[in-house]
């Protein structure tokens, strides 16, 4: 297989990207950073906006929740707005408010799964803390954000000597009992709360006390790679859904003076619902565009011929056929791993796409020079589903889901191609030229 050097450079940027951003505050954080970089402002939603013509800024929520974008040089009348959405989270676990037990001199932390992770695969993985803090200050309190690069936690398998039927019935975890995850030895009588604010606090530089709450989820410290005889392949967490963060904000970044008002969206919550102030059940993207519309002096007519002449594409990895498991896939709806990225669908409106989408996706595709592919769910299995109804409904748009082919959706370890993430970034700059 033929990947040139910068098709490579792409991968590992991606890399790069995952590596940086453990947790949605910091995936929102390695965004800004790379915004900023390339001269995009930072807005307060406190603050009243002066946008112009050609400016280029962003704004968050939440800390975990981010909009990007970069003002067109049409009127929004005429052109409407390219938007492109994706999510910052990842299924997994979170820490509960009160994690620190003590187990016969073991000191463990109680934790929630968050969204639909295959538990399986936290196992005897070299885990740590990444996440954000709330630390006593003089005004109050002040949100920080931490992350250990160094394994600080596990959940080590229980030997096969006592789970004899483990490979026949499968690797299970008791939610409860099971899957807290081992931190230390309670030494000298010190309490296992004790044991867990220490070393937060000591890389915050404050005093155990003055930690007020947090909002911290295990992460897996083995950095991303590229493997494949070719390295035509990248293994890494939370390729669901950085990757598409990544490809839609590159996109972006290549987009300096678009004629149409183009927009990133990237929230979090899309693992459990969408239904938060920064999810995209929110009104994150409505209050923005709501704000966008203002400052170019659309009465509320006007803006619904802006949203008319809009198009969004919902950014969310797809499911990659899998040879050893072909029974688990809609037999004329295979996709393969770097063949071009996805298009989604399904008749119950679990994906945004319709059939005009679709083949306006496929026009911008080919216009780039890219291959694309189709999939729908088997009939008799649940079809999961992304941001991309919900902000199709608030918004009255028209919307297409799509994604990038992928292995083991939900593992701790996911798995996609290098071509393929090359393909959606020209497809997605595609679509904000369109």
């Amino acid at each position: 297989m033929k990947i040139t050097a910068a098709q490579y450079a792409q991968a590992q940027d991606l890399l790069d990207f995952i590596d940086a951003s453990p947790s949605p505050w910091h995936a929102v954080q390695t965004c800004a950073s790379r915004l900023q970089a390339a001269g995009f402002c930072p807005l307060e939603e406190v603050d009243r906006w002066a946008l112009e013509s050609g400016g280029k800024y962003y704004v968050v929520r939440g800390g975990s929740s981010i909009i990007a974008f970069v003002v067109g040089s049409q009127p929004l009348t005429e052109s409407g707005l390219r938007l492109i959405g994706a999510h910052t989270d990842s299924p997994g676990l979170r820490l509960k408010p009160k994690p620190a037990e003590d187990a016969a001199g073991m000191v463990r932390l109680g934790v929630e799964v968050y969204g639909g992770p295959i538990l399986a695969t936290f196992a005897d993985r070299d885990l740590s803390l990444a996440g954000r803090v709330n630390v006593r200050s003089g005004a109050g309190h002040v949100s920080r954000l931490v992350r250990f690069d160094t394994p600080l936690l596990r959940l080590p398998n229980l030997a096969i000597h006592m789970n004899r039927e483990v490979n026949e019935s499968g690797l299970k975890f008791n939610k409860q009992t099971e899957l807290p995850l081992l931190l230390g030895v309670s030494e000298d009588g010190s309490k296992a709360e004790a044991h867990f604010r220490a070393p937060i606090a000591a890389a915050l530089g404050v005093a155990p006390d003055d930690l007020l709450t947090w909002e911290l989820n295990a992460y897996d410290t083995q950095k991303g790679s590229l493997w494949g005889v070719d390295r035509e392949f990248i293994a890494n967490s939370q390729l669901d859904n950085l990757a598409s963060c990544h490809a839609a904000l590159s996109a972006l970044l290549a987009t300096p003076a678009p004629a149409a008002t183009c927009l990133c969206a990237f929230f979090d919550h899309e693992e459990v619902g969408s239904e938060s102030a920064a999810g995209a059940g929110g009104s994150f993207v409505l209050d923005v565009l709501a704000r966008l519309a203002g400052q170019a002096g659309l009465d509320a007519e006007d803006q619904r011929r802006m949203l008319a002449r809009s198009f969004f594409i919902s950014a969310d990895m797809a499911h990659a056929w899998h040879p050893n498991f072909p029974a688990a896939y809609e037999p004329c709806h295979r996709v393969t791993v770097n063949a071009g990225p996805v298009i989604k669908s399904n008749a119950n409106q679990r994906y945004s796409t319709d059939s005009n989408s679709a083949a306006r996706f496929m026009a911008i595709c080919a216009k780039a020079g890219v291959p694309c592919q189709q999939y729908a769910h088997r009939t008799d299995l649940g079809c999961g589903s992304t941001i991309g109804p919900i902000v199709a409904a608030r918004l009255g748009i028209a919307s297409v889901d799509v994604g990038a082919p992928m292995w083991a959706m939900h593992s701790i370890r996911e798995s996609a191609g290098v071509l393929d993430h090359h393909y959606m970034i020209a497809a997605l700059s595609g679509a904000f030229a369109e």
